[in-house]
């Protein structure tokens, strides 16, 4: 069970991350003692959405394909309607949601980034949340929507939007403190 302090945390994004969704999470894992690691579809920096535009630039430090879930200790997707969207479409991604799911793991997702979850095939038979524009996709994915500011099952963690950023961060901590969870391969 790492510490906060000791734990090593992926974050996947692309073009289009909700911009409070990735800097928040990041910027209070790191204050908190954590290493974090930004990775994106090809390694180079990425631009995230604010509210109704383009905002800020992230640098990224690897490219998804060259990372491996036995380097982190949990993986952080942030939404926003563009970035889950491109994501869920790429087969790295796929597989590495997959493997981090498969060691037990934490994994968080917010707002749209469930739709990275469904597509693995992780969520089926869990409670989630989500933002409520695709709670009919996750109920479709056969997990249980829950309309509450986050909902972990077995180290899956899953928040709705911005405002429930506090709680989705703590209970990251608190996974990644439990240490891994044991789950049925996706």
């Amino acid at each position: 069970m790492p510490k906060i302090t000791e734990a090593r945390v992926l974050f996947i994004a692309t073009h289009g991350f909700e911009q409070s969704e990735l800097e928040k999470p990041l910027d209070d894992l790191k204050a908190q003692g954590a290493a974090v690691t930004v990775a994106t579809l090809d390694g180079n920096s990425i631009r995230g959405w604010d509210e109704d535009d383009w905002g800020n630039t992230v640098e990224a430090d690897a490219q998804i394909e060259a990372v491996s879930e036995t380097d982190f200790d949990a993986l952080v997707i942030p939404g926003g309607q563009i970035n889950p969207d491109l994501l869920r479409v790429e087969d790295s991604v796929l597989k590495l949601v997959r493997a981090f799911h498969n060691a037990g793991k934490p994994i968080a997702a917010v707002c749209h980034a469930p739709w990275v979850l469904i597509e693995a095939g992780i969520l089926s038979g869990r409670d989630a949340t989500s933002f409520k524009s695709i709670a009919t996709d996750v109920k479709n994915a056969g997990a249980n929507w829950k309309d509450k500011e986050v909902v972990v099952d077995q180290a899956i963690i899953t928040s709705r939007n911005p405002g429930d950023l506090d709680a989705f961060v703590s209970k990251i901590v608190e996974e990644i403190e439990e240490g891994r969870h044991s789950r049925r391969a996706a």
